[in-house]
């Protein structure tokens, strides 16, 4: 196996003798928010603070048409979202995350909620974990009249896209781990985990296929768990390999999972190096009871469904059909 790849320069990033990192801000196109009920727009959007001494917060994405007085008495479900970027790109701003988020305001309909999380190596993991419940927890007892009026925070669902997928993930082992009512009023019905971004040190065969894919180089992949994951960790540890087998201590919350009623939803695509993690993870998932979905495309690349509109709307509606049971 070799690769041909050189990660910094693939990921336009330069790791700095402080341990921080100097990312290229042509990679960030930033979509503003825009909540003035006025603007001929379909999605409203506004953001609003985690804690501001960590630089975190999130942005609300609802049905323009939702303000209207006759709507008002309908609540959608609530989607909390987490972006990907491999733990060290990109914020919850960017142009295609907003964009993604509009097709699914529109498409389900539903009230998302797109989290800025701490980015690594400057806080590695667990950091974005923690930023996840903790921006729970602020919706959990927000004031925001958008939440409070439109978001039915009794059918919320966990969601995320590549490092996203795997902070939804952890974000709901967590909170199953915990009491039912801890986030009281807020209910978890379930994941919807979109290209997770899981490894772990033995290769699997989609990552030896496709060791210099153009979209996760498997040297790229391996820079970003090593400034992603505790200092000394290698990609057996829990965040990133997520097996009952060589961390015991899941059961107990795959269990709560299943106890406590959550729905999964595991998306991916066979020419994604990834691709055999997220097959295991449903299999994971299927095995100790959770009602899993899953649906794994061919030919279809790591976020492929994420970039491509055509390929957008279909995800969509099939998150739709997860979210009615259908």
């Amino acid at each position: 196996m070799s690769s041909s790849v050189d990660p910094y320069e693939f990921l336009q990033i330069k790791l700095n003798p402080d341990g921080t990192l100097t990312r290229n801000p042509a990679t960030l196109t930033i979509a503003p928010a825009s909540s003035n009920p006025d603007d001929p727009i379909p999605v409203l959007s506004k953001d609003l603070p985690i804690d501001d001494s960590l630089g975190t917060w999130f942005r609300v994405f609802l049905p323009r048409d939702r303000l209207h007085a006759e709507c008002r008495g309908e609540k959608l479900p609530l989607i909390v979202f987490f972006h990907g970027g491999g733990f060290i790109l990109y914020n919850a701003a960017l142009s295609a995350f907003s964009w993604f988020s509009n097709d699914l305001v529109l498409g389900l309909p539903a009230v998302v909620v797109s989290v800025e999380y701490r980015l690594a190596p400057e806080h590695r993991l667990p950091a974005a974990y923690d930023d996840a419940i903790e921006a729970l927890r602020c919706i959990q007892r927000t004031e925001d009249e958008w939440l409070i009026k439109h978001a039915d925070f009794s059918n919320c669902y966990l969601m995320g896209s590549s490092a996203g997928g795997n902070i939804a993930l952890h974000a709901g082992l967590r909170v199953a781990s915990k009491s039912v009512d801890e986030l009281g009023p807020l209910r978890i019905r379930g994941m919807i985990l979109h290209h997770t971004y899981l490894g772990g040190e033995e290769r699997t065969d989609s990552e030896l296929r496709l060791v210099n894919d153009s979209v996760l180089p498997l040297a790229a992949n391996d820079l970003m768990w090593q400034l992603a994951l505790p200092i000394g960790a290698d990609r057996d540890h829990v965040f990133c390999n997520p097996i009952p087998e060589r961390n015991p201590g899941l059961t107990e919350s795959l269990d709560m999972i299943k106890l406590l009623g959550w729905r999964v939803f595991v998306v991916g695509g066979d020419n994604d190096p990834t691709f055999d993690r997220q097959v295991a993870l449903a299999n994971l998932m299927r095995g100790k009871g959770i009602p899993t979905v899953s649906q794994f495309s061919e030919g279809g690349c790591h976020g492929f469904d994420i970039v491509d509109p055509a390929k957008t709307r279909t995800f969509v509606d099939n998150v739709k059909k997860f979210i009615s049971g259908a």
